[in-house]
């Protein structure tokens, strides 16, 4: 296991953020755990986009790259009901 650590935030995150452990019936640190492994990295979405070419056959070129990177802003956006 990890040694414990804080962060700083306000009382009205916190707060939420208890709310939310509550609701799920776990902990602040269970829940921010799972927050954070939910989200990649530019660095992990580098690399599955990669991936993902390749097993589609694509050569992986900067069009391809932001092309991709288009598309997933739509979605995004669309996702949070605005338009791309």
């Amino acid at each position: 296991m990890s040694k414990p650590t804080s962060i700083k935030t306000t009382e009205k995150v916190r707060d939420r953020l208890r709310q939310l452990a509550e609701e799920r019936g776990t902990t602040i640190t269970a829940l921010l755990e799972e927050l954070a492994e939910a989200e990649l990295t530019e660095e992990e979405k580098e690399q599955r986009a990669q991936e993902a070419a390749a097993e589609l056959g694509v050569e992986y070129t900067d069009e391809v790259r932001a092309a991709g990177q288009s598309a997933w802003a739509k979605i995004s956006a669309h996702g949070k009901g605005a338009a791309a």
